[in-house]
């Protein structure tokens, strides 16, 4: 499964759960706790060989019952164990209550936690504050400070569920007036449970988070109460479907379409030719580059397989789309931000074709971008970093960007479906979270992080080969959502297979070694684990 919860979702599939009688809270709060002792010992194998330290740091919630199911087993297993609790005992949930009182003696107080300067412990556990934290964690500053840094001999931080002060709906830290220094606990390891939350994967989750482990809490049976139809309901981004880029014995190149990626002036042609480029290798049967006179030379010194067309102007594009078999566009990569661009923006959505709108065709309607809005249509798909989003959408911009003082906070998976509807086509905004959805509401997240972290994309021109993959797959046939999907999904393969070291250039040339894979994981039977992209058995 691969759906990304908000901590509304998870808390409905737990009541659902308990509801039913089939298991009740404080069971799952004993299989919570099973987990993370498990977690750590998988992560750290030496610290399951002899007896260690542990500070658990328990809150006021059912997080906190999470906690005292942990200090108790690590007990068990010979560890000396300090407990502290925020808050008042006879204030805690009855499930987190019950486990109090199996842990059975005093409590050290958080205060106490915080005047130390050392917790003297090989492992800290944050069981504070879970996956429903509302509010900025004013008053513990000395004691995130304590749990924030990082280097040699500082304690294995271990967060329960979400790393306290992080908002699981936005990975946003939640930041208050009284706060001087972090505002949320870096981790080295957080256990989550029955599956990932948005959290983990947006915004400042993974820099948190540090290592996600998701434990199996006996939860899937409940899971028909969020149909993976249901609006609200957000993926991750599948691998890309081998059968998607197979190609037949018999077709020709017109049977995988033709792209056309639209270039700038002399000395800017660069990004048309990356996004070319892209197009060809994902599999578009044919690509040609359409320059204005300026830069044919530039190009055609450079492309061989990819076709070149003179292209001055809008005239010269209407001239190009009188044949029919150009089936998808792209504009912006070098483009330029003058009037010119714009009347090819409009010339290329007036011919009803897929088409890719990034870079320079989104940020030259900045000043207008409800002009760009009336003439998209459901076969367009656009491609905006944050500054570019921002341009074409300040006020859904503005409230991703304003302080989260409180949760769940606005954030980037809410911007992009907003901004979606607002244009009416799909919206694919990119970054190490990249969020794609389409008018519907339907989103998915092609997070890079974790096991798929990719650094090396933040380079010059990966966007316009991404929108080159992005209008290859169009050329191909495929739905506008299913394009952007895959070809992010594929960028970041590509990304990875390559390694440090990554320019834009490599993207396309590494790409068949990713296609082949897909092809050797397919024949084998194999499937791609969901955070690493991986095969396993």
């Amino acid at each position: 499964m691969r759906e990304l919860l908000t901590s509304a979702q998870m808390r409905a599939i737990e009541q659902a759960a308990m509801g039913s009688g089939a298991v009740s809270g404080l069971e799952l709060m004993e299989r919570a706790g099973r987990g993370v002792v498990e977690a750590i010992f998988e992560e750290w194998p030496a610290l399951a060989r002899a007896p260690q330290r542990a500070a658990v740091l328990c809150g006021p919630g059912n997080n906190g019952g999470d906690g005292f199911v942990v200090a108790r087993l690590l007990e068990a297993w010979g560890w000396a164990v300090e407990l502290f609790l925020y808050g008042d005992p006879a204030a805690l949930p009855p499930d987190a209550r019950a486990n109090f009182e199996r842990w059975g003696r005093r409590p050290g107080t958080i205060e106490e936690a915080t005047a130390r300067d050392d917790l003297q412990a090989d492992v800290v556990v944050d069981a504070l504050f879970g996956i429903g934290l509302v509010r900025p964690l004013e008053g513990l500053d000395a004691l995130l400070r304590l749990l924030s840094g990082r280097g040699e001999g500082r304690p294995a931080i271990v967060a329960v569920d979400i790393p306290s002060g992080l908002c699981a709906d936005s990975g946003r830290v939640l930041a208050g007036e009284g706060l001087h220094g972090p505002a949320a606990v870096s981790a080295d390891l957080t256990v989550t449970f029955h599956r990932a939350k948005l959290g983990h994967v947006l915004g400042d989750g993974p820099r948190h988070c540090g290592r996600l482990v998701c434990k199996d809490i006996g939860l899937s049976s409940w899971e028909k109460i969020l149909p993976p139809e249901a609006p609200d309901l957000c993926h991750r981004a599948a691998p890309a479907d081998p059968a998607l880029m197979a190609k037949s014995q018999g077709d020709h190149k017109y049977a995988h379409g033709h792209a056309l990626i639209l270039s700038g002036p002399k000395a800017r042609s660069g990004a048309a030719r990356l996004a070319a480029r892209g197009a060809l290798r994902i599999g578009a049967g044919l690509v040609t580059v359409a320059a204005p006179k300026s830069a044919l030379e530039e190009c055609a010194a450079q492309l061989t397989a990819i076709m070149l067309r003179h292209c001055d102007g809008a005239a010269g594009l209407d001239e190009l789309l009188e044949d029919a078999r150009l089936n998808a566009l792209c504009l912006g990569p070098g483009l330029g931000l003058g009037g010119e661009t714009r009347d090819l923006v409009r010339r290329a959505l007036q011919s009803g074709r897929a088409c890719v709108l990034d870079a320079d065709a989104l940020s030259v309607f900045a000043e207008a971008p409800e002009a760009l809005f009336e003439m998209l249509h459901g076969g367009c798909v656009l491609t905006p970093h944050g500054g570019e989003f921002a341009r074409l959408f300040p006020d859904i911009a503005a409230k991703l960007e304003a302080p989260a003082e409180s949760g769940p906070a606005w954030s980037k998976v809410e911007a992009t479906r907003a901004a979606a509807a607002r244009a009416g086509c799909v919206v694919l905004f990119k970054g190490a979270d990249t969020v794609i959805a389409d008018p519907t509401g339907r989103c998915v997240v092609n997070a890079a992080c974790y096991a798929r972290a990719a650094p090396w994309l933040a380079t010059a021109g990966a966007g316009d080969v991404l929108a080159g993959f992005i209008t290859g797959l169009l050329a191909r046939g495929l739905a506008p959502m299913r394009a952007a999907e895959t070809a992010a999904a594929l960028h970041v393969e590509a990304a990875l297979e390559f390694g440090p070291g990554l320019i834009a250039e490599d993207l396309p040339e590494v790409l068949p070694r990713v296609l082949r894979a897909l092809e050797l994981q397919a024949g084998a039977g194999l499937q791609v684990p969901a955070w690493t992209g991986r095969p396993s058995a």
